[in-house]
C-alpha cells in the first residue's frame, strides 16, 4: 500500500533540549501512518496529529480520533529503519508505521529527550547526591519526611510519570478488572476527551468495570471512571466527572499519593537513582479503590465551586449532571452551574454515546 504524507501545521520554536521543550517544540504537528491495533488486524492508514503531551491517531476520512498515546511514553521499534515502526509501549499491541521524515524526526527529538530526563548512573552522582541529596535526606529524617516527598514528585520526569501511572494502573485492575476496551466504544471515549480538554493536553481516559465507586486519577495523564457513568441518559455526567478529575489533577500532583503509599525508603531510591521498586506500588489498588469509596465529596467536586464552574464554562460541559451524579451533597454545584436552565450542545453524537455506552461488554 502506497502512502504519502498529508499537510502539516507546523512550527518550531527555539530553547533548550530538555524535554520541557522537546515537547514543546512542534505544534500541532500532523502526518499519516499506517496503524494496526493488534497484531493481527489490517493495517489502515490514519492521520497522525502530535499535541503537547499526546499523539492522536484519527480516521482520514471522518476525524473520528481510534487512539491516544501519551507521547513521552512512545517508542519506535525498528531504530534506523524504514518506514519507522513505533508503539505506545514495550508491551502494547498497536502499532504505527510512519514514513514521514518531520514526524519521525520530532518523535526521535522526543525520545531523546526523554533519555536525557532519566537519570544516569554515575553522572551526578559527585554533586548532586554527595550534598543536595544528603541535605534533602537530612532534612527529610530529621525535620519533615514530607519535603522529601514532595521534592521527588517534583523532580519526576514526565517519561517515569507515565511509567509509574501505568505500573498503578496494572495494580488497579488486578481487582477491578482490565479497562473496558469495546471496539466501537474506544474512538468514542477519545473524542469526548478532546472534546472537554482540548487537542494539546488530553488525558487519557479508562472506563472500569467493577470496583471504582468515583473516578479517579493517576500519574501521567490517567483519568478513571466507574461503568456507572456511561449507564446513564447522556454523556454530561461523564464528561463533568473527567473535567473535575483533570482539574483535580493538576491542583494536587498524583504522585503526591503514590509516594505516600510506597514510603520515605521509595521515594528517597527514586530521587537518586530515578527507579521505583515493584514492592512501592504493591497494595495501592486497595488504596485506591478504599479512597473511591470514602463518604463524603470526592475531592475533584471539593474545589470552590466558582472555580469548577469557570473550568466548566470554558470546556462548554453543564455541571448540573455531573452534581445530580454525585448526589445531594453536590447540590451547591448544581447552583453555580454555569448551564443551568439551558439547554447546551450535544457533547457527542447520539451514536458515539451508542457506541460509548457498549464499550463494556457483558
Amino acid at each position: 500500500m502506497k502512502w504519502g504524507r498529508k499537510k502539516r501545521a507546523s512550527g518550531r520554536t527555539g530553547g533548550n533540549a530538555g524535554s520541557g521543550t522537546a515537547l514543546a517544540r512542534y505544534q500541532r504537528l500532523e502526518s499519516t501512518g499506517l496503524w494496526r491495533d493488534h497484531p493481527e488486524s489490517q493495517r489502515r492508514e490514519v492521520v497522525v496529529r502530535m499535541g503537547e503531551a499526546t499523539l492522536l491517531l484519527s480516521d482520514p476520512r471522518s476525524d473520528a480520533v481510534l487512539s491516544h498515546w501519551s507521547l513521552p511514553a512512545t517508542m519506535r521499534l525498528n531504530p534506523g529503519a524504514r518506514p519507522a515502526l513505533f508503539a505506545p509501549g514495550l508491551e502494547a499491541a498497536e502499532t504505527l508505521e510512519i514514513e514521514d521524515d518531520d514526524m519521525i524526526d520530532a518523535l526521535g527529538l522526543v525520545a531523546a529527550a526523554v533519555r536525557r530526563a532519566r537519570p544516569h548512573p554515575g553522572r551526578l552522582r559527585g554533586a548532586i547526591v554527595g550534598g543536595t541529596v544528603a541535605a534533602i535526606l537530612a532534612v527529610a529524617l530529621f525535620v519533615m519526611p514530607g519535603v522529601l516527598v514532595s521534592q521527588t514528585a517534583k523532580v519526576v520526569p514526565a517519561a517515569k510519570r507515565v511509567e509509574i501511572g501505568m505500573r498503578a494502573l496494572d495494580d488497579v485492575t488486578r481487582l477491578t478488572g482490565a479497562p473496558c476496551t469495546g471496539e466501537q466504544g474506544l474512538p468514542a471515549l477519545a473524542d469526548l476527551a478532546e472534546r472537554v480538554f482540548g487537542p494539546e493536553d488530553t488525558p487519557i481516559l479508562y472506563i472500569l468495570p467493577e470496583g471504582l465507586a468515583r473516578p479517579a486519577h493517576l500519574p501521567g495523564g490517567v483519568i478513571l471512571l466507574p461503568r456507572g457513568l456511561i449507564e446513564l441518559d447522556a454523556p454530561d455526567a461523564l464528561a463533568g466527572a473527567a473535567l473535575a478529575e483533570g482539574l483535580a489533577a493538576k491542583r494536587v500532583d498524583p504522585m503526591l499519593d503514590i509516594l505516600d503509599h510506597a514510603g520515605l525508603r521509595a521515594s528517597f531510591g527514586l530521587l537518586t537513582s530515578g527507579e521505583l521498586p515493584d514492592a512501592a506500588l504493591a497494595g495501592y489498588g486497595e488504596r485506591l479503590l478504599r479512597q473511591s469509596r470514602a463518604t463524603g465529596l470526592p475531592p475533584a467536586a471539593d474545589l470552590p465551586p466558582a472555580d469548577l464552574a469557570r473550568a466548566f464554562e470554558a470546556a462548554q460541559v453543564p455541571l448540573s449532571p455531573y452534581a445530580a451524579w454525585l448526589g445531594p451533597e453536590a447540590a451547591a454545584l448544581a447552583e453555580a452551574d454555569p448551564f443551568r436552565g439551558l439547554i447546551p450542545s450535544p457533547l457527542l453524537p447520539d451514536d458515539d454515546w451508542i457506541a460509548l455506552q457498549a464499550v463494556c461488554p457483558g
